[in-house]
């Protein structure tokens, strides 16, 4: 997959892409659908994605609380597994935000990129103040050459599959219905970071790692799927996950501390992939160390069971 980041310097093996437009967090089956539709408008053509680094809503309200879903890198690694062979990743500027619906169409989709077709969902609005709509752009597709679909919005059991509903079951601890509408399990990948080695001294080594910048899941202990995916230990693990601010010690800063089983070794420094699959409990203050290691006890026990019926 070729990543371009600038539509005023294209070359021409980047131009005439079947294209799907939005800012993709998270991947879900809905954004899914699109690309599905992108792929099957122009099977000739390389099928691409268009979306925007930093995301709209971060670039327009930096001070708001963390919601991103997935950051880039893992946005564009779930793009490249579902055969996406050009990322139009555009930085979202000043520049960018102030084009009208029509030099966007103009300047971006026709004569920066090149784009022989564009699918965008039917909520989709586009150029500055959002005042261009899915409508819109049909219209400039006709004018300017380039073809359009306007895709259905996606159902699910419990409605309308997006981003916020995601987010919804991630803070209510439903982790598998978020799994429902993304397809697949929530993930939080990262390098793995030092840690102050507690877990080590109760028996329990965990992974540690940021969750900066991330919507932050319900805190408190999960059953987990582990993907180390690079350095000597490379392979899939099963774990216990704990998300939070580790109350017992006084420490404010979530993060996630994963500990992996029937693991032995160094992981700093690798890169893991962490699923959520199963809520267990919140976070909890313990009266002792001891009261803590029992309970780890029984949290890696449930969670060893919840795992081997997947």
């Amino acid at each position: 997959m070729r990543i371009v980041r600038d539509y005023k310097f294209v070359t021409p093996e980047d131009k005439g892409a079947s294209v799907a437009i939005g800012n993709f967090d998270g991947v879900h089956i809905g954004h899914q659908s699109v690309i599905d539709l992108a792929r099957d408008a122009a099977p000739d053509a390389p099928l691409g994605i268009m979306t925007f680094e930093p995301h709209p809503r971060e670039y327009f309200a930096p001070d708001a609380p963390a919601f991103r879903l997935t950051g880039a890198e893992t946005r564009a690694h779930r793009l490249e597994k579902l055969g996406v062979e050009r990322l139009y990743e555009l930085p979202f500027n000043t520049a960018l935000s102030s084009l009208t619906p029509q030099e966007f169409a103009r300047d971006v989709i026709s004569d920066g990129l090149g784009l022989a077709h564009v699918v965008v969902g039917a909520d989709f609005c586009f150029g500055k103040g959002r005042a261009g709509t899915a409508q819109d752009l049909e219209k400039f597709g006709k004018e300017m050459g380039f073809g359009v679909t306007v895709a259905p919005l996606v159902q699910a059991n419990d409605g309308q599959v997006s981003s916020t509903s995601i987010r919804k079951a991630l803070s209510d601890g439903r982790p598998r219905d978020a799994a429902k509408m993304l397809g697949h399990w929530h993930r939080i990948d990262g390098p793995v970071i030092g840690g102050e080695q507690r877990g080590r001294e109760l028996g329990y080594p965990t992974a540690n790692m940021s969750i900066d910048g991330l919507h932050q899941p319900k805190h408190g202990v999960y059953a987990v799927l582990v993907d180390v995916l690079d350095g000597p230990h490379a392979g899939s693990y099963h774990g216990a996950s704990s998300i939070g601010v580790r109350p017992m010690f006084g420490i404010n800063t979530a993060n996630i501390e994963t500990f992996l089983f029937d693991f032995s070794g160094d992981l700093y420094g690798a890169t893991l992939s962490v699923a959520l699959v199963d809520y267990l409990r919140p976070e909890e203050k313990f009266d002792s160390l001891e009261a803590l290691i029992s309970q780890m006890d029984l949290d890696c026990a449930k969670c060893r069971d919840i795992l081997a019926a997947l």
